[in-house]
């Protein structure tokens, strides 16, 4: 189960790089402006790299603060004993806690019953549609630009349209060396509950598997039962959860 979730979890960087990573040992200390916490964390990638976990912690910990950026640490089950107890020492809090789920991916091309657009993650119309959608300021999605400008892996941005052609769903599907990847997805409020989620799911798992992916995976808000329930009733299942770390102050 450990080499699955690191496999994972490898796939899951390479889909959405920082603009400035710090390694110690099998630790990556992640910067990216602190748009999303996953680009703006610590984390381990092997549990058996805990030794002297209260200095690395406090050392990485003061970069983020010479940043601007309050430390987080990404807690998932390749953080070792030695990390959990240094965090609970220094008074560092759960928030957050998200579910992974992964599925193994077959051949068979999903319907997408609406009109589809598939962009590279560069083109400045996919961006600006998922950041409408998303609902980003200016700063967030100058951020994600530069985020999407590190990809090294294969990747689409998607984006699905109502009747009237107007974008009402968008995702980001990436292939992370044979593992797809899901970002960034994402429904305009006012048409939700109509199909578009699934609709844009479909041609995300679509291209992804036409690419060569054999395996996916995503990250999800455990409390998101409505995305929850979309992405199980796709074929994904429960692999591990996460959490993140902060100081109380």
């Amino acid at each position: 189960m450990t080499a699955e979730i690191s496999r994972i979890e490898r796939a899951a960087q390479l889909a959405w790089p920082a603009l400035e990573d710090v390694r110690d040992g099998h630790w990556v200390a992640r910067f990216a402006r602190g748009y999303t916490k996953r680009a703006n964390s610590i984390q381990s990638f092997d549990v058996a790299d805990d030794a002297d976990a209260g200095s690395r912690i406090d050392d990485l910990a003061s970069r983020y603060r010479a940043a601007g950026l309050k430390p987080v640490f990404r807690v998932t089950p390749l953080a070792g004993s030695g990390i959990i107890a240094a965090l609970d020492e220094r008074g560092w809090t759960p928030f957050e806690t998200s579910l992974v789920l992964a599925m193994d991916m077959d051949g068979e091309a999903l319907p997408v019953p609406v009109k589809t657009r598939f962009f590279e993650p560069t083109d400045p119309e996919w961006r600006q549609g998922e950041a409408v959608l998303a609902g980003y300021d200016a700063a967030t999605a100058d951020t994600l630009g530069a985020i999407l400008n590190r990809l090294s892996v294969p990747a689409r941005g998607i984006l699905v349209y109502d009747e009237a052609d107007d974008p009402v769903g968008a995702a980001l599907a990436v292939n992370a060396e044979g593992m797809a990847i899901f970002l960034n997805v994402v429904v305009d409020k006012a048409m939700r509950g109509r199909g578009y989620g699934r609709a844009v799911m479909h041609a995300a798992l679509n291209w992804t598997r036409e690419s060569g992916a054999t395996q996916a995976a995503l990250q999800v808000l455990a409390d998101n039962e409505a995305a929850i329930a979309l992405y199980r009733s796709l074929g994904f299942a429960d692999a591990y959860s996460y959490h993140y770390r902060r100081p109380s102050s």
